[in-house]
């Protein structure tokens, strides 16, 4: 007789199990971050944190990101412990330009094969960076979808929300024609421009993720899987005294297509492109692939992370203490009483 058992959903790809030992298995993680303000326990519905009292006005700040085909380098690379700090850091890095600090952490992985080992890499990047910038991993949700994802593939997602006084919120009101960009540098490619950055180095140059990026004394993985910055720490103290009139995090569009965030409608910038030497790996991918410049600047940062606008007055100030830091902050150019970002 034939067997009519009935199929289970672990019979199509969905090991219900293997999850829920997975998530046990993440438990030390998530607690890892708690801080006074988280109030619930991993496995409930919903997260719960308490506004901070010392906070006298507050503003809630959010911000949702992915950490793109950078993913595409960890998978062939087999190394996974490095993109949930990205994805934290750059989140954290997209409140910080408002004036906010983080408060809690959500993430979303969906994965088509649940690999617990690979899962508890992710989620110990994320807890990790949460921990570095005092932020709690209040929850998030892993997903098993067998027929949207290959086979050791998996998407990352995340959700911030930080709190700023509302009298400190940083929205461009205050940057005037004649303000000065600092440049802070960034620590490579961050989490944009990986589909044309693996283009060149996989398929045109042929190179691998163990072969030794060209003119350097790193991998290719190394190199590439650099993780992404996080400012928070180095910029806290000045956001604490109100010494900065905006914060412009570089990102996807380049310096161009970011810094007008931070200026408001009437206003520009000219960016002295001698200010700053950009690092090898930009102009290695700029000549392997004959990208053209005004290209390179709009789908990478160029060794630009992050750039405060603040008063002629106290620029001196600040990059002497970013520098003492650790951080060689330096001045990039000037704020323009024309729109638009000219690099000259």
């Amino acid at each position: 007789m034939a067997d009519v058992r009935g199929l289970s959903y672990r019979d199509v790809g969905v090991d219900l199990d293997a999850a829920d030992r997975t998530k046990e298995g993440l438990r030390g993680l998530v607690e890892s971050t708690r801080d006074a303000n988280t109030l619930s326990e991993m496995g409930l519905f919903g997260g719960l944190y308490a506004v901070p009292p010392e906070v006298a006005n507050p503003v809630l700040v959010s911000s949702a990101d992915g950490v793109g085909t950078k993913l595409k380098i960890a998978f062939r690379a087999g190394r996974h412990d490095t993109v949930g700090q990205d994805l934290v850091n750059h989140c954290v890095n997209d409140i910080l330009v408002q004036g906010a600090r983080p408060l809690f952490f959500l993430d979303y992985l969906a994965t088509g094969d649940l690999d617990g080992a690979v899962v508890k890499d992710v989620v110990s990047g994320i807890a990790m960076a949460c921990r570095e910038n005092g932020c709690a991993l209040l929850g998030g949700e892993t997903a098993q979808m067998p027929d949207f994802y290959g086979a050791n593939e998996y998407d990352l997602a995340g959700f911030i929300v930080g709190v700023v006084e509302r009298d400190r919120i940083l929205d461009g009101s205050g940057v005037v024609a004649g303000d000065t960009l600092i440049g802070i540098p960034s620590s490579g490619l961050h989490t944009n421009g990986y589909t044309l950055a693996r283009r060149i180095v996989f398929d045109v140059l042929g190179l691998d993720v163990d072969d030794v990026f060209p003119g350097q004394d790193r991998t290719v993985a190394d190199v590439l899987l650099t993780i992404h910055s996080s400012y928070q720490a180095l910029l806290s103290p000045l956001l604490g005294e109100g010494i900065i009139k905006g914060l412009a995090h570089i990102t996807g569009g380049g310096v161009p297509g970011n810094l007008p965030r931070t200026l408001g409608p009437a206003l520009g910038a000219t960016i002295e492109l001698d200010s700053w030497t950009v690092p090898e790996t930009f102009r290695f991918l700029a000549e392997a692939g004959r990208v053209e410049r005004d290209e390179m600047f709009r789908v990478f940062n160029m060794g630009i992370g992050m750039i405060a606008v603040v008063a002629s007055e106290y620029v001196d100030s600040i990059v002497d203490r970013l520098s003492a830091a650790g951080t060689a902050a330096w001045v990039l150019g000037s704020v323009r009483s024309e729109t638009g970002v000219s690099l000259v």
